[in-house]
C-alpha cells in the first residue's frame, strides 16, 4: 500500500440532515476499507447564514421554509428514513430550536487548531439532532467543547469576541462564489467535487479508484 494521501474537504453545516446523514456514509465506507489515503478537513459552510444570531423557534423556521407543519413533514420524511437506513437517530420531536451556526463553525476551527476537528463535528451532529441542544447556545457549546477535551472556558471566551467570525464569514462566501449551493459538498484531491450525502458504496468504489491510481508509476 502506498503512503501518499489524498485531500478530502468537506463542506457542511452541522444542523444539516443531508450532511450528518452524509457523513454516516463516509464513515461506512472508511472502516470497510484497511487503509484509505484520505487526509479530511471540515470546512463552514451555513444554511441559514441570514439567521437571527439568537436562533429561531423550530416550529416558526419549518412554518417559514415549508410552508408547515406537512409541508415540513412531507420534506423530512425521506430524510427520516435515509438517517434510520445509516443508523442515525433524528429526533425531531427533541429539537425545538434552529439555530444560527457561525458560532458551532467557530468551535469546529479551533477543534482543529487542536487536532479535534472530527470529534468536534461528531459531538455537534449528536448534540443537534439526538439530544435536540440549541448548538448556537455558548454555553451549550463551551459544554461540547468540555466533552472533547478543549478548555470550555477558554473557548467562552473566545464565543463572547470576535476570534475568527471574519475568517469563517469569508470561508463560507468564497465556497458559495465557487459555485458551492448546498451541503454536503466533498471535495477530492482539491478538483473533484462529489455533492450530497453520497451512500457507502459509491464511496467505496471512489476509495478503491483512487488507492490504484496512488498505486501506478509516475510518468517519467
Amino acid at each position: 500500500m502506498t503512503d501518499q494521501t489524498i485531500s478530502l474537504d468537506i463542506l457542511s453545516d452541522p444542523i444539516c440532515p443531508w450532511c450528518y446523514i452524509g457523513k454516516a456514509n463516509l464513515d461506512a465506507a472508511l472502516a470497510a476499507v484497511a487503509d484509505h489515503p484520505f487526509v479530511i478537513q471540515w470546512h463552514p459552510f451555513q444554511l441559514n447564514p441570514e439567521m437571527p444570531a439568537e436562533g429561531i423557534g423550530r416550529r416558526d423556521y419549518l412554518e417559514s421554509k415549508f410552508g408547515g407543519k406537512e409541508g415540513a413533514a412531507r420534506a423530512y420524511a425521506p430524510v427520516v428514513e435515509r438517517a434510520e437506513a445509516a443508523g442515525l437517530t433524528i429526533n425531531l420531536e427533541a429539537m425545538t430550536r434552529t439555530p444560527n451556526t457561525l458560532d458551532a463553525h467557530r468551535l469546529i476551527h479551533w477543534a482543529g487548531i487542536e487536532h479535534k476537528q472530527l470529534p468536534a463535528v461528531d459531538a455537534l451532529f449528536h448534540a443537534y439532532f439526538v439530544d435536540g441542544r440549541d448548538i448556537g447556545d455558548h454555553e451549550t457549546l463551551a459544554d461540547i467543547a468540555d466533552g472533547i477535551g478543549l478548555d470550555a472556558a477558554l473557548v467562552l471566551r473566545l464565543l463572547a469576541s470576535d476570534a475568527d467570525r471574519d475568517d469563517i464569514i469569508k470561508r463560507d462566501a468564497k465556497s458559495r462564489e465557487m459555485g458551492v449551493n448546498s451541503v454536503p459538498t466533498f471535495i477530492v484531491a482539491g478538483k473533484h467535487a462529489v455533492p450530497g450525502a453520497q451512500p457507502p458504496e459509491l464511496w467505496q468504489k471512489v476509495i478503491g479508484e483512487l488507492i490504484e491510481q496512488l498505486k501506478e508509476p509516475a510518468n517519467p
